[in-house]
Formats: C-alpha cells, sequence, structure tokens
C-alpha cells in the first residue's frame, strides 16, 4: 500500500526562447523560474531528505508539445524523484518580418512529500 502524499509547494514560472524558437529552451527557463521561487529548508528543518522523500511533478504548457526534450527539463531539478508532462498551452508570438517567432513556456511545479507523521491525530 502506498502512502498518501501532500502537496507542499507549488510554484509556477514562465520562460521565453526570444529569437530561437526553441521549445525546449523556453520550457527549461519557465521551470527554472518556478523553482529559483521556493526553498526547501522546511523540510530539513523536520528532518526530512528532500532526495529521498519528495516527488515532483512538473506540467509545462507549449504551442508544440513534441519539440520540448523531458530529459533536458528533468535535469534541472535537483532534488526529488520527478516526472515531467509537456501538455499544448503557452504562446507563441510570430515576427515574419524578422523571420522567427518567440516561443513562451509555462511551467507548474508542484513538490510532494509524507507528512502524515505531523499531523496532530
Amino acid at each position: 500500500m502506498s502512502k498518501k502524499l501532500d502537496r507542499v509547494i507549488l510554484e509556477m514560472g514562465s520562460g521565453v526562447s526570444l529569437r530561437g524558437g526553441n521549445y525546449t529552451k523556453a520550457a527549461c527557463r519557465a521551470v527554472d523560474d518556478a523553482i529559483h521561487h521556493s526553498s526547501l529548508s522546511f523540510m530539513r528543518e523536520l528532518g526530512m531528505d528532500p532526495d529521498t522523500e519528495m516527488t515532483v511533478e512538473v506540467t509545462i504548457g507549449v504551442q508544440d508539445p513534441s519539440a520540448v526534450d523531458i530529459d533536458a527539463v528533468q535535469a534541472l531539478l535537483p532534488h526529488g524523484r520527478a516526472s515531467v508532462r509537456v501538455v499544448k498551452g503557452g504562446l507563441n508570438v510570430p515576427y515574419p518580418e524578422r523571420g522567427y517567432e518567440t516561443v513562451i513556456a509555462s511551467a507548474a511545479v508542484a513538490a510532494f512529500a509524507d507528512m502524515s507523521r505531523y499531523r496532530a491525530s
């Protein structure tokens, strides 16, 4: 039987590939933006190890989900057991006069841990 995990962090971020149309770069920048808004100090204060006791679920929205290198995004996550899912979303802003488009990605990074031992009985 698996334990119920509690969501302990939810951070959002956005990232842009300004002229290159690079979906992976925009996705990585969005995840980087999100994870730099959080600190895991509370887990260490509670005696928890974020590397082994935390699960991370990343959802990224871009216009072409198949163009994102999931392994590159996953490599950015410094702690926990991570999964990355890419869905249709984000925004492309064309600039046909210059021959490129700007790719904007959105990311939600959720971290989960078993907090049951800290609940009042």
